[in-house]
This record gives C-alpha cells, sequence and structure tokens, in this order.
C-alpha cells in the first residue's frame, strides 16, 4: 500500500500500534488479521524509511570547529 503524503514517523507508529493492539486482541477473522499484518508491515517500512531520512539529516548537520562535515552515526550516546 504506497502512501502518496509524505511518511509522518509519529502517525506512522501510532498507526502500527494500533494495529498491533487488534491483532493482539484476538477478535479478528485470519482474513482480517493477515490484512492487518500486511498493513503493519508496510507501516514498519514507512517508518524506517522514516528513520534512515533522519539518520541521512544527522549525518549532514553535524558541526565540528565551525565547519559542517559528515559523520557516520553510530546510535550511541557520549
Amino acid at each position: 500500500m504506497a502512501r502518496k503524503k509524505p511518511v509522518v514517523f509519529e502517525q506512522s507508529l501510532g498507526e502500527l500500534q494500533a494495529l498491533v493492539e487488534r491483532l493482539e486482541s484476538g477478535d479478528l477473522s485470519l482474513e482480517q488479521s493477515l490484512t492487518a499484518f500486511e498493513q503493519g508491515v508496510a507501516l514498519t517500512r514507512e517508518c524506517q524509511q522514516a528513520l534512515t531520512l533522519a539518520e541521512q539529516k544527522v549525518q549532514q548537520l553535524i558541526e565540528q570547529n565551525g565547519a559542517l562535515t559528515t559523520t557516520p552515526f553510530d546510535g550511541e550516546a557520549e
């Protein structure tokens, strides 16, 4: 399922959480569960894409000694 709007991470994550809750409730039929799972996979990909884009922006915006430089993002706080 492709979206035409830009990915909003928080919105996609919220939708994913709601889908997980519906799946965990056990109230869905097999067909509904499969549809929800497919939607969840698509939302997970959207979230990953948004995180990758954010990581790229962080790499581009790191400033050292007054000059912008690209530094790999390792995900760990110093």
